[in-house]
């Protein structure tokens, strides 16, 4: 270990950029284009084969992932959608960007994931009609079972939207024992990833949608460029070559060459770098069992595990934070329960409508995984938590 690095900060994730990125980057700053260029087909389907859908599309955020394909589907402010309160706001902010009522279903608190009990509870109690969708979160990488969810959805006719930005390479088996990878759309109308810094693969800024719907698909590459097409086959008339219209009310969500072709470098890597990230919770998962530090468990023999995050579980966690901090770790708390925040508070959720999300936002802590982080560092991780159970 460097002098330098010694004392530089261990997040709780970090992006690793290889001479291989920069120089696809280069590469597109040389060319003709920098956007709505050819890299971003190539990502497109890349991505989609990487996954096992039949379409892509890359967006500029895993928000605007979310908002596109809220918007896809007919979200209105007569719209009632079920999601996870242990996610990030944009699972939920989807919905009321396009005027919808977000509800939320408690965790079960053994994975951190939607218990999928309650949400049959709350559909089976609930006048029918009530709610239209579902999006489900892959949370921490833990895949949620999408076939179960698929099969209380079409029992009530709701659509899925899979939150999988915490989850590209990750799978469960199925009822006939295949191999379903998060995102693949076997399950789910759409799905959605996000390539912010921290995630598996780093863009900057940037996000897909993932979906089997060719309606949907198409839906999706009209509206992420402000509505507008200039295939002739879809105008009401036409003008010449140079024509265009504007057939819809669309955003301007379309993602750069520049951030595609970073992207495109980076699922290059994809596979050995999941395959570090499944070394180092093999370590943490060992040595906190010695322990006895409570940690996220699933069975490797169905669930393949992502890991975006590692959490463990302790009584302690606000003073492990901050002893953690005192020695350079940065670790994070993944999440804050939704419903709790101010602006759903507004809307009439308090504290004490979801108790399991409530508990487990007590004790929940993300220690740093990511690819690069070496073994002396999370020797370093593992001895001080180990130290502060002394305390």
């Amino acid at each position: 270990m460097t002098p330098s690095s010694k004392t530089r900060p261990i997040p709780y994730g970090r992006h690793t950029i290889t001479e291989d990125d920069i120089l696809a980057v280069v590469d597109v700053l040389r060319s003709d284009h920098l956007t709505q260029g050819p890299k971003i087909a190539e990502f497109e389907q890349a991505f989609a084969k990487y996954i096992g859908s039949r379409y892509a599309v890359a967006v500029s955020s895993g928000t605007a992932a979310l908002h596109l394909c809220a918007l896809a589907l007919g979200v209105n402010s007569q719209s009632r959608v079920i999601t996870s309160p242990i996610t990030f706001a944009a699972s939920a902010n989807c919905v009321r960007y396009c005027g919808g009522t977000i509800d939320f279903v408690d965790i079960d608190f053994t994975t951190a994931l939607m218990d999928l009990d309650l949400l049959e509870k709350k559909l089976k109690t609930s006048p029918p009609g009530t709610y239209c969708g579902i999006i489900p979160v892959d949370f921490a990488g833990y895949p949620i079972d999408m076939e179960r969810i698929k099969t209380i959805a079409d029992r009530y006719n709701l659509w899925i939207i899979e939150d999988s930005c915490h989850a590209p390479g990750g799978w469960f088996l199925d009822s006939n024992g295949t191999r379903q990878q998060c995102g693949n759309c076997r399950y789910s109308d759409l799905a959605i990833f996000s390539f912010h810094p921290v995630k598996h693969i780093a863009c900057g800024e940037g996000g897909m949608i993932t979906t089997n719907r060719r309606d949907l698909y198409e839906k999706l590459l009209l509206l992420r460029s402000h509505g507008i097409t200039k295939n002739p086959a879809l105008f009401t008339e036409n003008h010449g070559g140079w024509y265009y219209q504007m057939l819809d009310l669309g955003y301007n969500y379309r993602l750069s060459d520049i951030h595609a072709a970073l992207g495109l470098s980076q699922l290059s890597r994809a596979n050995s770098n999941l395959a570090k990230r499944k070394e180092i919770a093999a370590r943490y998962d060992v040595a906190f069992e010695k322990m006895g530090v409570d940690y996220i468990k699933h069975d490797p023999s169905r669930v393949g595990h992502a890991y975006h995050l590692y959490v463990i579980r302790h009584p302690r966690r606000d003073e492990l934070y901050e002893y953690l901090k005192k020695h350079n770790i940065r670790c994070q708390v993944h999440y804050i329960p939704l419903h709790t925040m101010p602006y759903y508070r507004r809307l009439g959720w308090k504290p004490g409508d979801l108790p399991h999300a409530e508990k487990y936002y007590q004790h929940c802590l993300s220690l740093p995984i990511y690819p690069a982080l070496s073994f002396e560092e999370q020797n370093n991780i593992v001895r001080l938590i180990q130290n502060f159970s002394k305390l």
